[in-house]
């Protein structure tokens, strides 16, 4: 009895309580004064009429604009009203401005080395425009490649992650969407500890969903004690608010401003299969050293420090040590956001698709890929591309799953060869092209990814780490199973079924 006690009233349990009576009453109020009053009816119908016209008429992509326009007929009495209150969010029109501007007046402290671009267009002039695209509007300039390592296991990664916080002399970023309890976190505060004790400044931003269920109330707090400050990101309310789809999806690691981490990894023990959730989890990441960490450092300050308007601290954290000056390739971090229009990541990986000569190998933990993407890979599939996609066996959510299924056959069809990781769940968020360029970060192949969530990654052109990420994914290839047209046809009827109606929505979730 005390433990269903404990679970009825826990924090977790409130919230979701408070957000589902919301849900409620607003259903019931529309549907009272539905039924009661004519008037208020046929003006619900007038306003979606007028939506209808103006959803039609905006420039949103139209795999977000049919869903909404479905939902006023299917839903005429709900899908209006819901759609008024996510576009009037005054609270979430506030705080995209706020990042807006955050990000205006820190361009100054990333500038683009001229020589730099110069050297890329020469050596890869394919690449020249996606480089100078994520210059001027993604924000982050192009660096010589200094020293990169490419991680194909999350479990790699962790133990570098912990050999350059035992290193740091100056300060520990870290920025991450998942941060829950077990060994692996464990491990981390013990060094983040020790550090902090050393005179280290360690700084948390964590997600307020990703990490909200994850671990005790103001457990985060309590870190004041040992001289961690911590911050939440878009702290999770048990009020409805368009602002909580937009969560910080990234994983960053900055030491010193000298060295960055970023890639798919969260802090929990599934990442390092020290808990087997979904079979063996595939993850991907990478360490870069040099200018390029710099970005990377001012990506967690853009939203550590938001509401500080004293930008001219960004200087006081540039690394404090000459790199060398051999280098291979070329390295470009970047970050997106859904405070503007401009959809960095999805841009970078249509770029991709578009610019490959032999080959394009993905892979992704969820394909839920909007119309273009779906285009530019059949496109390239057809103009003899060998496209290559690596999707989970054992999926960590069914409805993703279902909905990727919903994918598959037209991409078959297309020439794109599918292939599903067989001993589990598979969590990169890679690109590799025709050995030349290369993605790896926190950016999904799906709409959360592409439209809601802010994200980072970096682009290697020409680096021993395309090479790597080539490799990994030739390895994990060996591993997986291809999915082929009679697959999709011997499907049963009824997961069809809820593929198709999971992809309908896709973009609403």
């Amino acid at each position: 009895m005390r433990k269903l006690i404990r679970i009825l009233f826990n924090r977790n349990t409130m919230f979701v309580m408070m957000l589902l009576l919301q849900i409620t009453v607003l259903v019931l109020t529309i549907v009272f004064l539905s039924q009661h009053y004519l008037l208020i009816y046929l003006g619900i119908m007038a306003l979606n009429a007028v939506l209808v016209v103006y959803i039609s008429n905006t420039a949103e992509n139209p795999s977000y604009k049919i869903p909404w326009l479905i939902a006023m007929l299917v839903m005429p009495l709900f899908a209006g009203l819901a759609y008024l209150l996510i576009k009037t969010d005054i609270g979430h029109r506030v705080f995209k401005r706020t990042y807006a501007q955050k990000v205006k007046d820190t361009q100054d402290f990333l500038p683009q080395e001229s020589t730099t671009l110069s050297r890329l267009g020469e050596q890869f002039p394919e690449y020249a425009g996606l480089s100078d695209y994520l210059l001027h509007y993604g924000g982050y300039p192009v660096y010589p490649c200094r020293e990169a390592q490419y991680f194909p296991d999350g479990l790699e990664m962790f133990e570098a992650m912990k050999e350059e916080i035992r290193a740091a002399k100056r300060y520990i970023f870290l920025e991450f969407f998942i941060i829950s309890k077990g060994s692996m976190w464990e491990e981390l505060l013990t060094l983040l500890r020790e550090r902090a004790a050393a005179g280290v400044d360690v700084r948390i931003l964590y997600d307020g969903f990703g990490t909200q269920f994850m671990m005790p109330g103001h457990y985060f707090e309590d870190l004041k004690d040992y001289g961690i400050e911590c911050r939440v990101f878009n702290s999770f309310k048990p009020f409805l608010s368009s602002s909580q789809n937009n969560r910080d999806h990234r994983k960053i690691l900055v030491i010193d401003g000298a060295c960055a981490f970023t890639g798919g990894v969260n802090i929990a023990d599934e990442y390092i299969n020290r808990k087997m959730r979904f079979g063996h989890w595939k993850d991907g990441g990478m360490l870069c050293r040099g200018e390029a960490a710099w970005s990377f450092t001012v990506m967690f300050l853009q939203l550590w420090e938001m509401e500080n308007q004293d930008h001219s601290q960004l200087e006081i954290y540039r690394p404090q040590c000459r790199f060398p000056a051999s280098y291979e390739g070329f390295l470009q971090p970047y970050s997106d956001s859904p405070t503007d229009e401009e959809y960095v990541g999805r841009n970078v990986y249509l770029d991709i698709i578009s610019n490959a000569r032999r080959y394009v190998y993905i892979m992704t933990p969820y394909l839920i890929p909007d119309h273009e993407l779906i285009t530019a890979l059949g496109l390239a599939a057809r103009k003899g591309v060998d496209v290559r996609l690596i999707t989970p066996h054992i999926p960590d959510k069914w409805y993703a799953y279902s909905t990727a299924w919903s994918y598959y056959g037209e991409l078959i069809d297309a020439g794109v060869r599918i292939f599903e990781y067989g001993p589990g769940f598979i969590h990169a968020k890679n690109f590799v092209a025709d050995d030349r360029i290369g993605v790896v970060g926190t950016i999904n192949l799906d709409y959360r990814s592409l439209y809601l969530h802010f994200e980072c990654a970096a682009v290697f052109y020409g680096c021993r780490t395309v090479r790597d990420i080539k490799k990994d994914f030739d390895k994990t290839l060996a591993e997986s199973i291809e999915i082929r047209s009679e697959d999709c046809a011997s499907r049963p009827l009824y997961k069809r079924m809820v593929g198709w109606v999971l992809r309908l929505v896709a973009p609403l979730l």
